[in-house]
């Protein structure tokens, strides 16, 4: 496939599990892809993996929730490509922690990278984007967004707030040629999941993760790659009418309902 021959994409927290499977694909469909993010070594491997594969792959440093950081990786991504035509706003943290138990700076941490990270991100880059009539954002939320879990008040939060935000953008922007679209991974086997796992229960991960993989209709966890086929969707000319809208990849798990019922059989 070439769908993305001639276009190019950023993809925050880049270096990856969903950044990185979301690279892959929109690259092997023909895109020039860069990365973005603060570990230098991991993006900088990362666009070397891609590269090694025969795919257009660049890597930028920068802390998402650090405006001049953001704004100097933009401006060198449009000098780079020519002009960025899709961002996928994937960079995130989750610590755990209650609205008592999480302090002001830890609070303001999850915000600056998850929430105001992707607003940066999307400042610096749709001017450039109306001025050339077009444009695709595909914001990754959670699940979390829309339900939560104990003692993720933080990251849920943020993520909410990406939906929101992602509606603002199509409202504002929709006349401009831009979409925006965001996409709710459920319980996917990347980095995240695996901390997830180590916090619930350290040296039983494998096992805790099969249990919530069964937790989903589908009786499994999700991969990266599945989420990348969405974003990759979202981002091409075939979403050319989704804008403004949230996107679940989680195996089922926000259709079901909490009560079990006796098995007939």
């Amino acid at each position: 496939m070439s769908e993305f021959a001639g276009k190019s994409a950023v993809i925050t927290g880049g270096g990856r599990g969903i950044g990185l499977a979301c690279a892959r694909l929109i690259a092997e469909r023909g895109g020039v892809v860069i990365l973005m993010g603060h570990d230098a070594d991991m993006i900088e491997g990362a666009a070397a993996e891609l590269r090694a594969d025969g795919l257009s792959a660049d890597a930028i440093f920068a802390d998402i929730s650090v405006e001049a950081e953001v704004a100097a990786a933009l401006s060198r991504a449009e000098d780079a490509t020519g002009g960025v035509d899709i961002l996928v706003n994937n960079a995130a943290i989750q610590p755990y922690g209650t609205v008592a138990s999480m302090g002001s700076r830890q609070w303001d941490g999850v915000m600056g990278v998850n929430l105001r990270g992707t607003y940066l991100a999307c400042h610096y880059a749709l001017p450039r984007m109306v001025e050339r009539g077009h444009g695709a954002i595909v914001n990754i939320a959670s699940v979390q967004a829309l339900a939560n879990q104990a003692r993720v008040a933080a990251y849920a939060t943020s993520k909410a707030g990406m939906l929101a935000l992602t509606r603002s953008i199509a409202v504002d922007f929709g006349r401009a040629g831009i979409r925006a679209n965001a996409v709710c991974p459920g319980c996917i086997d990347a980095p995240m999941t695996r901390f997830s796992a180590t916090e619930t229960a350290p040296g039983q991960e494998e096992d805790t993760i099969r249990q919530w993989g069964n937790a989903q209709p589908l009786g499994r966890v999700g991969r990266p790659n599945e989420v990348a086929e969405v974003v990759a969707f979202l981002a091409s000319d075939r979403a050319s009418f989704c804008s403004g809208a949230e996107f679940k990849v989680d195996g089922g798990l926000m259709a079901t309902l909490g009560v079990a019922l006796p098995d007939p059989t």
